[in-house]
């Protein structure tokens, strides 16, 4: 018999594209990871011209959460 498909359970968060709210999108960077200001800045901006990791190992309901906070935020993430 087939072994069922394991559903993923932990996700990796990649920032995809920022969007026009940078602000609003650093602010969400700094509440998830407790970067600083210049770290978070630093990681948007580098997200600018090429996709950055968030956050690795976060359960699936957490990383459905914090995508939302990013989509709000105007920002694209990728879950993987």
């Amino acid at each position: 018999a087939a072994e069922p498909i394991e559903e993923k359970s932990v996700f990796n968060i990649e920032l995809k594209s920022v969007g026009e709210k940078k602000i609003e999108v650093i602010k969400v960077v700094r509440d998830i990871t407790e970067k600083g200001l210049k770290e978070a800045k630093d990681l948007v901006d580098a997200a600018v011209t090429a996709p950055q990791m968030i956050k690795e190992n976060v359960k699936k309901e957490d990383a459905k959460e914090i995508q939302k906070k990013f989509e709000v935020a105007g920002a694209k993430v990728e879950l993987k």
